[in-house]
């Protein structure tokens, strides 16, 4: 019976395939000649065996290399998955596998952008003594016992192996380079990672209601708009993001540092349910049964970085985890809001901060947050606002929750057959569709 990566291979087909249908539909990688390392590309085949071995390898990577690895990150772009994994499992030493890095296509130039982005990065730039350290921390967490349990639990609770390259894996990972993530674990609807309408609202556990305050109407005002909310799942600005998410009928996407069966905080178990339930994702790089580290905090807020159009911290202190995701933000060049608080406050003194000297953009409003990821409250069709009637029927219409006729004229305060008359004509237009349970904007228009 022949074996994968020192396993049977009816049990990494049965894996692969019990963790779901996620992976890229086309092969492009083949057997490398000197028939060491095989090369499989970012559009790895899941229907033939090119594209199973590399699934499980990237599974395997979760587990074996800490979240933002930037030598893994290398040496699986140069050998790909399976090929890295093999020359792991294989104990080639730091010097032949240097050699191998070096005499690959990617690392030549046809596919990398990362080994000549940085000179002074240790993981642009291979050495022995650098692949050598990377080697002793990799081998001994590489137990196919606990490989095969990760994908054993994650089968159970229904998560899904998510891999680069297939519908719902987000473009935005791919500007991390070799930082980016080997594969994601999702609990949750496998298409809403890549919604490209997203806007990250982090800030500090320890939020005050100030924070609060503002984070829920940010929150409720962008899902109005259009927009999906990132964030972490952490008490304070975190949890009220997703709650005012969920609230307004919008979409909402948490990203743990720890396993996706597990979440975290445990005080927001029932939240990150809702989350899933709700038609959002709970997503995390580490494989099920994987426990928080500080580290992992750290290398989790990139992703929320990445998966976003725009990033804006609502409260922060001054070493608040916030202002790493903020870093992260400004260092792939995404747009950077901070929303201003009491000087006299120490909750706000890391968005102060962030202003000063991150030129972060100072925003106070749904709006203004809106505008940092390129939405316009300038309509196209100007006959939408044709009439201070149309104005306000529009100011409390939503793109996403269904409002009806009555519920309008109530926040309006215009009767119900003002905005009978002012619908009609805004349907006419194309601005607004009738559904089951009410009006909503349409046509990208907020």
């Amino acid at each position: 019976m022949s074996a994968w990566f020192g396993l049977d291979r009816e049990l990494v087909e049965r894996l692969v395939r019990g963790l779901g249908g996620l992976e890229p539909a086309e092969a492009v990688g083949s057997p490398r000649a000197d028939g060491g390392a095989e090369h499989v590309s970012e559009a790895d085949d899941n229907v033939g065996i090119t594209g199973i071995r590399a699934a499980f390898a990237r599974a395997a990577w979760t587990m074996i290399a800490e979240p933002g690895d930037g030598v893994a990150g290398l040496v699986v772009g140069a050998l790909g998955p399976a090929g890295a994994l093999s020359a792991v499992l294989d104990r080639v030493g730091p010097t032949e596998l240097q050699r191998r890095i070096l005499g690959s296509e990617w690392f030549s130039g046809s596919g990398s952008t990362s080994a000549d982005a940085d000179a002074e990065d240790p993981a642009a730039m291979p050495a022995s003594r650098v692949l050598r350290s990377a080697l002793e921390r990799w081998r001994p967490r590489l137990v196919s016992a606990d490989l095969v349990a990760a994908c054993e639990t994650a089968i159970e609770v229904g998560v899904r192996l998510l891999l680069p390259g297939a519908p719902g894996w987000h473009a935005g990972f791919e500007h991390l380079g070799v930082h980016a993530p080997h594969a994601l674990w999702l609990r949750g609807s496998p298409d809403v990672p890549a919604e490209e309408r997203a806007i990250a609202l982090v800030g500090a556990r320890a939020a005050s209601g100030y924070g609060e305050h503002v984070t829920l109407e940010a929150a409720a005002g962008l899902v109005d708009r259009g927009f999906a909310i990132v964030s972490g799942a952490a008490y304070g600005i975190d949890g009220a993001a997703h709650r005012a998410a969920l609230g307004s009928g919008g979409v909402t996407v948490a990203y743990l540092a720890g396993g996706v069966d597990r979440p975290y905080p445990a005080g927001h178990d029932a939240l990150i349910r809702r989350i899933r339930e709700a038609g959002g994702a709970v997503i995390s790089e580490s494989p099920c049964g994987s426990t928080p580290s500080k580290w992992r905090f750290l290398q989790r807020n990139r992703l929320i970085a990445a998966a976003s159009a725009a990033t804006v911290v609502v409260e922060a202190g001054d070493r608040s985890g916030s202002i790493n995701t903020a870093g992260h933000a400004a260092s792939l060049g995404r747009p950077l809001g901070a929303v201003p608080g009491p000087v006299t406050s120490p909750s706000s003194a890391g968005c102060h901060r962030l202003i000063r000297e991150y030129a972060a953009t100072c925003v106070t409003n749904a709006t203004q947050m809106a505008e940092l990821a390129g939405w316009t409250a300038v309509d196209a069709d100007a006959q939408a606002f044709a009439s201070p009637e149309e104005r306000r029927v529009r100011d409390v219409m939503s793109a996403r929750s269904p409002r009806t006729v009555e519920a309008l004229a109530k926040a309006s305060g215009l009767s119900p057959r003002e905005v009978t008359g002012v619908l009609g004509a805004l349907d006419l237009a194309g601005a607004v569709e009738e559904r089951e349970r009410g009006w909503v904007l349409v046509g990208g228009r907020a």
